[in-house]
């Protein structure tokens, strides 16, 4: 048994008999009301004004939620609407959106998902981040299929939604909390069908790369934390209600009983058995996992950070998702403490090897801080590695900075560093601001060992040996990201040679990117991707059953391809030039020294290569503009508001 599923199981079939006792019907699914809006949909928009503390309900076109869906898609159109053009991130101008899809709040599993959409204050483009957890449910309940938040509040305040409307109260009690302890108190006030999100200390403080927190669960990237803090908000609370129903309940049963037993087959057991940890021992057989700041591919103390060794030694239990069948979540205990949290691959990556830490215990304390203060631990780890190297190279003594107090290896200075950074104490205020800022401000050719594309710290995959990827990482919207492009399913595939750089790269990088965008705007769970012979086919199949529209394949592919370019319009609206779209100096012009890629290096003729046939994958002009063609084809006028 996975422990919390009971949890998500009794939740969900607590809204799934409320709304069909509303409706009249047997139990089992409600249909939605001829002749109104799709099935799975509100058709409107929640928009709350922090500053006038004033709220409506907008209506949302058929058209624009046919040709987006929902989620990061949605999301796009929605920020190139609401979002005057030049904002400020941490500006009142910025609006900070919370979007839901027509899946969320079915039986369908792992989409209890929701997503957070907004200008970064990382890297000043669009960032979207998909968050798993009963918060999502809730707010599908909450009468609108998105809601925006614009504006700053006079004093910190938190939200109280349901179906009915907004109530804005008093959050200065709360200010200074952690989330999850914000969380708590508010659901003892207002009882336990109340889900909240939340941010913690480093969101109030704006640290660039802070996290919204909600059912012990995080959207994670591109500093939506410290957009929720710059509007004076602590966090949102939603009233669990009943929801859209669907088009055809019975069609959407037998989907959703097929997708059931699919991820409790072989497709999911990676995640089941180890959770994400696996990768650990993969990447670093095959010198794809970074360490010391991206100077090698391979940890000498991967071993102990291993997920067949946490299992086998520190493994307390395995968690789900709400909504979820598959269960990856593994805990694990401290030696150290007793105390026991979550990890998985990135966050072991960020705070272990990249920081050359082999310490597990160390590693364990470093993923409970960020937790607790709300720090995306991939910008913090990488954001701490540029720091390392930048003082070993004598870097911030001729800036002027006081020493770090820490090095490489060293799990309790990274500890230190991890709450300087969300108090903004000392270098931490410097560090706050991320890598590449951080750098910009030390000088001296520090930007060198800055680890991050468009501002955002790179993920756990290492470009020179992962080619494919390399070009997912160097080419994505919201900066270096493993979620949106899963190109490097590509570089472990059959005929594709991981180590060398080709032209069949920018299509592969295209395909992957836009199976990860109809995944995204449906908000399915990643992790189901292999239990779908056709994403395309099974995706419409699902949507036909829910919303009741005639949707094709090709129309979703039509609806993945548009999510990709929605983003990079507002990008280009934003200032995105054609450097933006690359890699670090470093992967450009060293080669990795260890491991079964020593000597493998990635060129930035290479690099250029395979990104002008990316380029020419999406129909975009050389120069990565996308052309007027492309725009009619896509109808990008049309979905994002503007004249023809």
């Amino acid at each position: 048994m996975i422990a919390g599923n009971e949890e998500g199981r009794a939740a969900l079939a607590s809204l799934f008999e409320d709304r069909l006792t509303r409706a009249g019907g047997p139990l089992g699914w409600r249909s939605a009301p001829a002749g109104e809006v799709p099935g799975g949909y509100w058709g409107r928009l929640l928009h709350v004004d922090l500053a006038r503390r004033r709220w409506e309900f907008l209506p949302l076109e058929e058209q624009l939620l046919r040709r987006t869906i929902g989620g990061g898609s949605l999301g796009a159109a929605l920020l190139h609407r609401w979002c005057p053009a030049g904002a400020d991130p941490l500006g009142p101008e910025n609006p900070l959106l919370l979007v839901t899809s027509p899946l969320l709040g079915t039986p369908l599993t792992t989409t209890a998902k929701y997503t957070v959409v907004t200008k970064s204050p990382l890297t000043g483009f669009i960032t979207d981040s998909l968050s798993s957890s009963f918060f999502a449910l809730a707010l599908k309940g909450c009468g609108a299929d998105a809601v925006v938040l614009t504006g700053r509040a006079s004093q910190p305040t938190w939200l109280e939604l349901d179906g009915s409307g907004v109530r804005f109260h008093d959050a200065r009690a709360l200010w200074g909390r952690p989330a999850g302890e914000a969380a708590r108190t508010l659901r003892d006030r207002l009882g336990r069908r109340v889900r909240v999100a939340a941010i913690g200390p480093a969101g109030e403080r704006l640290v660039r790369f802070a996290t919204i927190s909600n059912d012990r669960r995080h959207a994670g990237r591109g500093g939506v934390g410290a957009v929720m803090g710059s509007k004076n908000l602590k966090a949102v609370a939603v009233h669990s209600g009943p929801v859209p129903g669907a088009a055809d309940p019975q069609a959407l049963l037998e989907i959703a009983a097929r997708v059931r037993e699919r991820s409790l087959g072989p497709a999911t057991l990676k995640y089941r058995s180890l959770g994400t940890t696996a990768n650990v021992a993969l990447f670093n057989r095959l010198a794809a996992l970074p360490s010391y700041n991206f100077r090698r591919s391979t940890f000498d103390g991967a071993e102990r950070l291993t997920g067949e060794t946490l299992a086998a030694e520190r493994r307390v239990k395995r968690l789900s998702c709400a909504g979820c069948t598959v269960g990856c979540e593994h805990v694990f205990k401290s030696a150290k403490t007793g105390g026991a949290g979550r990890l998985e691959y990135e966050t072991l990556f960020a705070l272990g090897p990249l920081l050359g830490v082999s310490d597990p215990d160390a590693v364990l304390q470093s993923a409970q801080l960020c937790d607790l203060l709300g720090l995306d631990t991939i910008s913090a780890g990488g954001t701490i590695a540029w720091a390392l190297e930048a003082e070993e190279k004598g870097l911030f003594a001729r800036a002027g900075f006081a020493p770090l107090q820490a090095r490489f290896g060293d799990g309790e200075g990274v500890a230190r560093l991890l709450t300087s950074i969300a108090e903004r104490r000392g270098v931490g205020d410097l560090l706050a601001e991320g890598s590449l800022r951080a750098a910009r401000t030390v000088g001296g050719g520090s930007e060198h060992y800055a680890m991050q594309v468009k501002g955002m710290e790179l993920p756990g995959y290492e470009p020179r040996s992962l080619q494919t990827m390399a070009v997912g990482l160097a080419v994505g919207s919201r900066g270096a990201c493993h979620n949106r492009s899963g190109a490097y399913e590509a570089d472990f595939s059959p005929g594709v040679d991981r180590l060398r750089a080709d032209e069949t790269r920018g299509r592969l990088a295209a395909e992957s990117e836009d199976r990860s965008s109809l995944m995204d705007s449906l908000v399915l769970c990643k992790f189901l991707r292999h239990c779908f012979e056709d994403v395309y086919e099974q995706g419409a199949e699902m949507m036909r059953a829910v919303t009741g529209w005639d949707v094709t394949p090709a129309e979703l592919r039509t609806t993945a391809e548009r999510a990709t370019s929605l983003k990079k319009a507002f990008n280009l609206r934003e200032g995105w030039t054609p450097a933006d779209d690359t890699l670090p100096e470093r992967i450009l012009t060293e080669s990795l020294p260890s491991g079964v890629a020593a000597g493998v290096s990635l060129t930035r003729e290479d690099l250029r290569m395979m990104i002008d046939a990316y380029y020419e994958a999406r129909g975009w002009a050389k120069d990565g503009t996308i052309t007027p063609a492309t725009r009619q084809r896509l109808d990008l006028a049309g979905v994002l508001g503007e004249s023809s």
